[in-house]
């Protein structure tokens, strides 16, 4: 159902076989050990307040790093890169005062990564640049104030644009895809996915676009309520490239989420777990062996498509899920007969014929 335009060697790759998305840039970064004036850099020794944790400014002040991590992550297997823009967006910058660094950020992550793709691509495997659009740090439709369930700290039009802007400028530095990422609330999504339609309407061009949830513990449900299938329900409209889960789970916890994904989506599966569930030091211990185990059993299962880590993971889980992967079919897209679906925190689905008997 998807009406973006996929690139024909995108189409192609993922006709062929599961593809693999990279690992976690974050915890790539923390083993860099870099300290406040490495964040810096020249450019921005004398800014008024501290910048350590601003992983995306990285990719102006010490571009190298950001690029070595790409490297190794293709290296390892990835076939399509993130861009480190996870929170390169105005209101997620707000914190570090560097709104006005926004259109910069998005531009330079996406070329650092589309020269590492480009760099290692062949025409028998072509690397993709996704650009990443994170779930910034505000929520649409869940209130700061516990004394004041109506009360919001963000609108869907601060959002949309926000969004925007990010999404404009990936495109400009050479993105292939758009991935919505770690959604935890689905009305922030949604003004994400308002904001890129815009944008490919401004453009006279569709990008694919992936569109990726976030379970938040073992109930099932997003930050905002929904289950996967509900979840699924209210962004089927964008006809995404992929729709799946990454982050908050390790690999067991999110199979019967992964399952019901799988189900109910006709379009393809990419899901991203974390190395397992964080020890008390905020640490990931699975190892590369136990977390390609489990993403290997869901292939085999016919259950996803696109396969990579979110925190946690490094360069030695991404080979070992490659590996585990490799030569076992992608699932089949399913063909789903047309239906009512609507959803709350529920799906609700009205097919054909349903209730005559009724009558």
């Amino acid at each position: 159902m998807t009406h973006h335009d996929i690139p024909p060697a995108l189409e192609a790759a993922a006709r062929d076989r599961i593809l693999v998305l990279d690992g976690a840039m974050g915890t790539m970064i923390q083993t860099h050990r870099l300290d406040e004036a490495a964040y810096r850099g020249a450019r921005f020794a004398d800014w008024p307040q501290d910048v350590k944790g601003n992983n995306d400014l990285l990719s102006l002040t010490r571009p190298q790093v950001i690029q070595d991590i790409h490297r190794a992550f293709l290296d390892a297997g990835a076939d399509i890169l993130e861009t480190n823009t996870f929170n390169a967006n105005r209101i997620s910058q707000a914190d570090y005062g560097m709104e006005s660094l926004v259109v910069e950020l998005n531009r330079e992550s996406a070329r650092l990564a589309r020269q590492a793709a480009d760099a290692v691509a062949t025409p028998e495997r072509p690397r993709f640049v996704a650009g990443a659009l994170g779930p910034t740090n505000r929520t649409a439709s869940i209130s700061p104030d516990v004394a004041d369930p109506g009360a919001r700290n963000v609108t869907f039009d601060e959002l949309a644009e926000a969004y925007r802007e990010a999404a404009q400028a990936l495109v400009d530095g050479g993105v292939d895809l758009l991935l919505i990422e770690t959604v935890f609330d689905t009305l922030n999504c949604k003004a994400a996915i308002y904001a890129v339609e815009g944008l490919f309407d401004d453009l006279g061009r569709r990008l694919p676009v992936m569109i990726s949830g976030t379970i938040t513990d073992r109930s099932g449900r997003t930050l905002s309520g929904q289950t996967t299938e509900a979840f699924w329900a209210s962004v089927r409209h964008a006809g995404p490239f992929s729709f799946g889960l990454n982050c908050a789970l390790g690999a067991a916890e999110m199979r019967p989420f992964v399952a019901a994904a799988a189900k109910v989506a006709d379009t393809r599966i990419c899901v991203y777990p974390n190395a397992g569930l964080p020890n008390e030091f905020g640490e990931y211990d699975e190892t590369p062996e136990t977390t390609a185990g489990q993403i290997a059993e869901w292939a085999r299962a016919g259950l996803v498509n696109v396969v990579g880590g979110c925190c946690g993971t490094t360069p030695g889980h991404i080979a070992a899920i490659a590996q585990a992967v490799a030569g076992i079919a992608p699932r089949a897209v399913p063909v789903i007969p047309p239906r009512l679906l609507l959803s709350g925190l529920e799906p609700f689905s009205v097919a054909a014929g349903d209730g005559e008997d009724a009558r």
